[in-house]
């Protein structure tokens, strides 16, 4: 069995600044030390994206030492809230991909996880990803490379998930990327976070968990017009379990208050 934890929207600000009232730091401390005492035997730790929240080379480095002396190792993505050059010069052992593209595959067990880099510098609509040619070329190869069932994971969701406004910021080639995910019967599943709400869907045959963040989340608006809102619901992180090619996905928020365990 392969355990993964998943971290997506950090929004990693200065000390002392904070988002709906909400310090995103803090937030991630609490975070990881849930983590650390209740998944210490976890075999890595992805963190999937909007690592901060204005892409500063402070904020990386306030992010930094928060992951320092974690005992799992780290994946790091980038979303569409980061600084690619930014993100490289304070983290610059990072994985990449041959361009320089925050991409990497880890194998894990029975399993390979392939992360994917859909941070545009210039999109045509402002805060949509995008995989360009090159990464989706690198995206084919890695799953052509291997038959052992793959975890793909990426800041933006490929599929329309009923938030109108997020949804208009989303992956603008979602469907040339779900078509070559289909194409590859060793895609086990799909995880992204961008929206920041647990979402569990099935879009072409694929089966595709959202994740919330650690710190502020989206309000129940599906239909609602703008990607701004914001409500302080309780922060979370995923953990996935992996046996062969099965998957299980389980949420933790974090922040709520830990009940006495009895028995019913």
């Amino acid at each position: 069995m392969a355990k993964i934890l998943v971290m997506t929207d950090l929004h990693l600000t200065l000390e002392g600044e904070t988002i709906i009232g909400l310090d995103p730091g803090a937030r991630l401390a609490q975070g990881l030390a849930h983590a650390v005492r209740v998944h210490p035997d976890a075999d890595r730790l992805i963190l999937m994206g909007d690592l901060t929240h204005h892409g500063r080379g402070a904020e990386y480095a306030r992010l930094k030492s928060l992951l320092s002396a974690l005992p799992w190792p780290v994946t790091l993505m980038i979303g569409n809230h980061d600084n690619r050059a930014a993100f490289r010069a304070a983290f610059p052992g990072a994985a990449t991909d041959e361009n320089g593209f925050v991409q990497s595959v880890i194998d894990a067990g029975d399993v390979r996880l392939v992360c994917l880099d859909t941070h545009e510098l210039r999109p045509s609509v402002q805060h949509a990803g995008r995989l360009c040619p090159q990464r989706m070329d690198w995206l084919t190869r890695t799953l052509a490379a291997d038959t052992r069932p793959c975890l793909v994971f990426l800041h933006h969701p490929p599929f329309a998930t009923g938030f109108t406004g997020m949804d208009g910021i989303g992956l603008l080639n979602a469907a040339e990327l779900r078509a070559t995910l289909a194409a590859h019967a060793n895609v086990a599943h799909v995880f992204a976070g961008h929206i920041h709400r647990t979402i569990t869907a099935s879009v072409d045959g694929l089966p595709v968990t959202v994740f919330k963040s650690p710190c502020h989340q989206m309000p129940m608006l599906l239909g609602a017009p703008g990607f701004g809102h914001s409500v302080a619901e309780p922060g979370a992180y995923g953990i996935i379990l992996t046996v062969g090619a099965d998957v299980v996905v389980h949420f933790e928020d974090f922040t709520l208050p830990a009940g006495e365990v009895g028995q019913h």
